[in-house]
């Protein structure tokens, strides 16, 4: 079936192809760009505990039936990007991966940090070996006090990580055909956690990471992270690869997008893209960051096992389905109680068998549930895990999207699918 298509005015003034339109028999697909299924959750591990059985496979599977062919694994430090591509191994063709250096976990480039950087496991690190299996969640700021400047970067270990880095993802891209890593990430700043890594220390790492990725021959995509850093993350960017990122050769996306709409209009104009997740729906502010993101812009992700939409979420209400009631039949309508057998008024008859039936009924959820949920110690096979946001919700966030645009949930998964085929590559030409 032949699809329409049209031409959108972005914000920078260029004429740039929108996303073709989808057929009337479209059947929505999905590409999560940032899934941590490399997290010990997705195997029964919770703070370092075994609580289940590893059901890796069910969550790939849930994914599938959903329609979400495409996972792309997000690697955060040395050793979660080891494990996301030994898991490209296990689902070749569906499962992907990036590697970088998180923001949270760049305190290895730090003089205070002592551990081996292919020993440092993830964000939370510091707090013992059942927090280096936990990551911390991806969203919102903590008050914990943060790590002030002045700790200072250690140079001689900084070249000894980068040359680590680039070892590991060169080996990567020739380790697979075609290669399971599509992305250089994730990194960039994040000034809402500072109690993980100071200021000092971040900028450092993203600077040596991005001459890195400016290096490397042929470039790969950039997966970003940027919280309430948007001058120093954009500054950077520019230093790396020119004012209008023209050196930036395969493009990238600033994933779990929650900054203003003006700094997502200068991340567009600069020519990158916008991941959305169940963070990017929090407030009605927000929501209106969301709907003025164009199309040709657009990527869509879970960042599971965090950024659920949840009830609180401004998002929410357009998940919310709400069930029409049933006809009324005449026939089965109780006459009303007459006081001294005439007009209203008098005692209320006592409510027979089936209107109690109907008042003890069960409420049906305002948002269904594709799948069973329960509690991990209640663990049953097929059934996703309370609290745990696997990639199978991504249809959620699509839905949400097109709520917010009042457009159709096909033509953003359309969309999001065109744009990230276009920039990881992750689907082969036909």
């Amino acid at each position: 079936m032949a699809t329409a298509s049209h031409s959108t005015l972005t914000t920078s003034g260029i004429l740039e192809p929108a996303a073709t339109q989808p057929p009337t028999d479209y059947k929505p697909r999905y590409i999560d760009i940032g899934i941590n299924l490399a997290d010990p959750i997705f195997r029964g591990r919770y703070h370092g505990k075994s609580r289940h059985p590893d059901d890796l496979k069910g969550v790939v599977q849930r994914a599938q039936e959903v329609g979400c062919t495409k996972l792309v694994v997000t690697g955060s430090s040395f050793k979660s990007s080891r494990d996301a591509l030994k898991i490209a191994g296990e689902f070749p063709g569906t499962v992907y991966t990036t590697a970088g250096i998180h923001p949270c976990s760049s305190s290895i480039f730090s003089k205070s940090h002592h551990r081996h950087h292919d020993e440092s496991q993830s964000e939370g690190e510091e707090g013992g070996e059942a927090a280096a299996e936990e990551h911390t969640p991806a969203c919102g700021p903590d008050p914990t006090k943060p790590i002030l400047d002045g700790e200072g970067v250690d140079h001689a270990r900084t070249e000894t990580i980068i040359s680590d880095l680039k070892t590991l993802i060169e080996e990567a891209r020739t380790g697979s055909s075609p290669p399971s890593l599509v992305a250089f990430g994730e990194f960039g700043l994040d000034y809402d956690r500072l109690h993980y890594c100071s200021k000092e220390v971040q900028l450092h790492s993203f600077s040596a990471q991005l001459a890195l990725a400016a290096s490397l021959q042929p470039q790969l995509p950039l997966f970003l992270h940027s919280r309430a850093a948007h001058a120093d993350f954009v500054r950077l960017l520019q230093e790396a690869f020119g004012p209008r990122l023209e050196r930036l050769e395969k493009g990238g996306v600033v994933h779990s997008f929650t900054g203003t709409a003006s700094e997502m209009h200068a991340l567009m104009d600069l020519g990158l893209f916008i991941g959305i997740n169940g963070c990017s729906f929090k407030t009605a502010e927000n929501c209106e960051v969301v709907k003025e993101i164009e199309l040709p812009r657009l990527m869509l992700e879970t960042d599971g096992p965090w950024c659920e939409v949840r009830p609180s979420h401004e998002g929410w209400k357009y998940l919310i389905e709400t069930p029409k009631p049933p006809p009324v039949s005449t026939s089965t309508l109780e006459p009303a109680p007459q006081p001294n057998g005439e007009g209203g008024g008098g005692e209320a008859a006592p409510l027979t068998k089936r209107q109690q039936g109907k008042k003890n009924q069960k409420k049906e959820p305002e948002v269904p549930e594709r799948f069973k949920v329960v509690k991990k110690e209640k663990w049953e096979e097929g059934a996703m895990v309370k609290g745990r946001n696997e990639p199978c919700t991504i249809e959620r966030i699509a839905k949400i999207v097109a709520g917010i645009k009042g457009i159709s949930v096909d033509e953003v998964c359309e969309a999001a699918w065109t744009n990230t085929v276009k920039v990881f590559g992750v689907v082969e030409p036909q």
